[in-house]
């Protein structure tokens, strides 16, 4: 299969074969450079806020860099001949050495592209880009990834490279390379698409199927990032609910209320005439006015023994199921607190409340 090499017309190829002896010459001198940026920005990240999953370093391979400066631009003009798309790569191409973030949700990616952009006294940011807005502006999709271009400052490792690539020349210490920064998904899809998207450049090894699942599988991609993002963030949520110092400290306003039950239990269905201001009355009759004691209260087993013991006819909504765990806590001093008077003309909360007591207590004998 023909490669991009195989394309060139001589006077190409020796503009090619001369960049690639010299790069053969150097290499040994760039992979120290891509070491020691590796290990820089491993540990900035050792004292960081954000962990990303690794961080993972590549100098190009002798071949991928023949094959990438053998690339051709189109004619010029009508008629004319194709030009190499790097003919001097030395100084066109930033990414010789290559540095790559991995992390874990799409919102780390900034978080981390800024902690490296802080690096002034190490790093110069020359170019930072996200390469999922292109696809986002035109409704397309592609897989999310923020790349960084960062030259070194007064860096030895470079300067070694730099004496190594031209002695003649004063080594300051100063080279471009790329900083790309991507999710954990995107990572494992970029790898896949590079090696049949962009290593087999020959269009007989192309079919247009091809370009259809790469494009179902990076919607896949964007639903299931979103959907870690949304599991984390409710996590994040619930909990800050238990410290009492912070969320779990805040009062069980109705409104309160309904935030922490369409956090915890979005499933349960939301009738429309939910009483979320009756839920903090009957809060407050037990003195549970705080945020991680409404928490504690909707533990999971005693909600799933609540509807094993109730055996509900209907699924409850968020009213009656409160209702439910807190007889089910609290027992006889619930009905005391919360229905009428045993001797009132009426009492049919009371008779309610009492016959769902003794179905509990039938259950708790089993």
């Amino acid at each position: 299969m023909a490669t991009n090499y195989d394309r060139l017309d001589a006077g190409q190829r020796a503009i090619v074969d001369a960049s690639v002896t010299t790069y053969e010459r150097v290499r040994p001198e760039l992979k120290n450079v891509t070491r020691d940026v590796l290990y820089t920005l491993r540990d900035i990240f050792k004292e960081a806020d954000v962990t990303p999953l690794f961080v993972t370093g590549r100098t190009k391979t002798v071949e991928s860099f023949r094959q990438k400066i053998s690339r051709l631009d189109p004619p010029a003009e009508p008629g004319g001949e194709p030009t190499l798309k790097f003919p001097d790569p030395f100084r066109t191409l930033n990414d010789m050495v290559g540095v790559r973030v991995i992390t874990k949700l799409p919102s780390e990616n900034a978080v981390v592209a800024n902690l490296v952009k802080r690096q002034r006294q190490i790093f110069d940011c020359r170019g930072d880009r996200e390469k999922a807005i292109g696809s986002i502006e035109s409704g397309t999709y592609g897989y999310s990834s923020r790349h960084l271009i960062l030259r070194t400052l007064q860096n030895d490792a470079v300067r070694a490279y730099q004496a190594v690539f031209n002695p003649e020349l004063p080594a300051n210490g100063s080279y471009f390379f790329e900083c790309q920064i991507r999710t954990i998904f995107a990572h494992a899809w970029s790898e896949i698409e590079h090696d049949i998207r962009f290593k087999s450049q020959d269009p007989r090894a192309w079919s247009p199927q091809f370009d259809r699942q790469f494009t179902a599988t990076a919607a896949m991609l964007e639903v299931v990032e979103k959907e870690f993002a949304e599991l984390h963030e409710r996590y994040e949520t619930v909990v800050s609910y238990w410290d009492a110092a912070g969320e779990g400290g805040s009062p069980l306003t109705p409104d309160r209320i309904r935030e922490v039950w369409l956090t915890l239990l979005p499933h349960v269905d939301r009738k429309v005439d939910d009483d979320w201001g009756w839920a903090a009355e009957l809060l407050a009759a037990h003195g549970l006015t705080e945020t991680r004691q409404l928490v504690e209260l909707l533990d999971a087993e005693r909600i799933t023994d609540v509807r094993k013991a109730l055996d509900h006819r209907y699924s409850p909504g968020p009213d009656r199921l409160l209702d439910d765990l807190l007889l089910w806590r609290f027992g006889p001093e619930h009905i005391d607190l919360t229905a009428e008077p045993a001797d009132a003309d009426a009492h049919p909360r009371r008779d309610s409340l009492l016959r769902r007591l003794k179905q509990i207590e039938r259950y708790r004998l089993t």
